[in-house]
């Protein structure tokens, strides 16, 4: 069974019992009922055994859930040997016995394992999907789920026939006020809405640097480089150019910021406003665009009429730009300053914002002065509430591993939310407006984008 709780967000007044308190209170016999205390859940998450494959900077965070919710981690691997030592002491302090590998072919020929997390550089999810789950195994994988537009479609097409759970890594997707504002949009509570805008301009998500490419560094001990660089292209070793945490913004290895945080804050729109493929996408950015992300960009996805939906302009803004200012204006009000990331869905009866992840969500309707949270807004508490609820977005994963319940974004969805995103991606590498014709995966008048929607791979390091 899927671990339900009181719905919860950071609006007072909705502090439901946490699954923290709920245990610590079983524990001890406090005001739970005796029918309560035995969880079968957490029994069976206890035999669900995982597998981690990628050990840089989100596997640190990903390994806690997974140690914290009672997953059995029984195997560590990372191309890099200098990622393994401190996974590997906490896992073992946790009362486990990691095996610990470089090479994810190891796991698969070993097989025992039941599920996968994957959280390695984006290059390498779908090629380490398709594998995980072609071998039968669950797998979660880090948002974006793909890099490019074909990946994501082929994990789609996957993910639809096959037995295993999967689940993107958007954790908002788990956030109560996300799932609540989805609700209330769906219901009618902003009325049609044609307007939607998304912003990601914290300082950190700037371009990869104007550096000297020439040359080679020496690749530090235990580093597998050609292992990294896997399916793409060679390239030579560069030393903080690339490893670690600098990839992302070269096209060979990542998608930008776009890419990356557009998973999350197109995530409500797409969700509450049923959207499929945009059908043009436009965009305005000040540099040429070479083989890395832009310093900053305004792009519009345009997505035609919806059944009764209307048609809708989506806009996003990144690099230090952001929505005009009447459109901020009010929340200027709200938080003091204008918020550095958000998504907020204008209609014709009010507007809903909730920042990039989903949480912070808060409504005005016409005619009122101020904005209040999605959970106790007293106009919309008749709202049924039509979504499951969960603690956690990795929690809800391992519950579906264990046979209980299903995931929200798994790749089917996570995967249609991504090739909405790549979209936008694709417009800003080929420095133009484009008609997308998201169905057959194609652009109007430029066959050159099929290169980047489906990149040849290198098969050195794949199954």
């Amino acid at each position: 069974m899927m671990v339900m709780r009181t719905m919860r967000s950071n609006e007072a007044g909705m502090r439901g019992m946490t699954r923290r308190e709920f245990l610590a209170r079983s524990a001890a016999g406090v005001g739970v009922p005796a029918c309560l205390r035995a969880n079968g859940a957490e029994s069976r998450r206890a035999g669900v055994r995982v597998a981690i494959v990628g050990l840089g900077n989100r596997s640190k965070s990903l390994l806690s859930e997974c140690l914290q919710y009672g997953a059995d981690v029984v195997a560590l691997c990372d191309v890099d040997a200098s990622m393994l030592p401190d996974p590997a002491k906490r896992v073992t302090a946790a009362g486990g016995r990691p095996r610990l590998c470089g090479d994810y072919r190891e796991l698969l020929k070993a097989g025992d394992f039941d599920a996968v997390v994957i959280a390695t550089p984006d290059h390498w999810h779908a090629p380490l999907c398709e594998a995980f789950m072609r071998a039968g195994k669950h797998v979660f994988c880090e948002k974006p789920l793909t890099r490019t537009i074909g990946e994501a479609r082929r994990l789609r097409e996957l993910a639809r026939r096959s037995p295993v759970v999967t689940q993107m890594g958007n954790q908002g997707s788990s956030y109560d006020t996300l799932r609540r504002s989805a609700e209330l949009v769906k219901a009618g509570a902003l009325g049609e809405v044609r307007e939607a805008h998304v912003w990601f301009s914290k300082p950190k998500a700037t371009p990869a640097p104007e550096v000297d490419l020439a040359g080679e560094d020496p690749v530090p001990e235990g580093f597998n480089w050609d292992f990294w660089l896997g399916p793409a292209r060679p390239r030579p070793y560069k030393g903080f150019i690339y490893h670690p945490q600098k990839w992302r913004q070269w096209w060979d290895f990542g998608s930008g910021t776009l890419g990356d945080f557009g998973c999350h804050g197109f995530n409500l729109p797409m969700r509450a406003l049923d959207l499929g493929y945009p059908d043009r996408v436009e965009f305005v950015t000040a540099e040429p665009h070479k083989d890395r992300y832009v310093s900053g960009s305004r792009v519009t996805f345009h997505f035609r009429a919806r059944g009764k939906l209307a048609p809708l302009a989506m806009h996003w803004y990144d690099g230090g730009e952001m929505p005009p200012e009447g459109i901020v204006s009010d929340l200027t009000a709200v938080f003091g300053k204008p918020p550095w990331s958000g998504s907020m869905l204008v209609g014709e009866k009010g507007t809903i914002y909730a920042d990039c992840w989903g949480a912070k969500a808060i409504i005005r309707l016409k005619g009122e002065e101020r904005f209040r949270g999605v959970l106790d807004h007293e106009a919309t508490r008749d709202v049924p509430v039509t979504l499951p609820r969960t603690e956690n977005h990795m929690l809800e994963w391992l519950d579906a591993c264990a046979g209980g319940g299903k995931t929200f974004s798994d790749f089917d969805t996570g995967g249609r939310l991504t090739e909405i995103t790549l979209a936008g991606v694709l417009a800003l590498r080929l420095g133009r407006a484009i008609e997308w014709d998201g169905e057959r995966m194609a652009v109007k008048g430029a066959p050159e984008a099929g290169a980047m929607i489906h990149p040849d791979y290198r098969r050195d390091w794949l199954v």
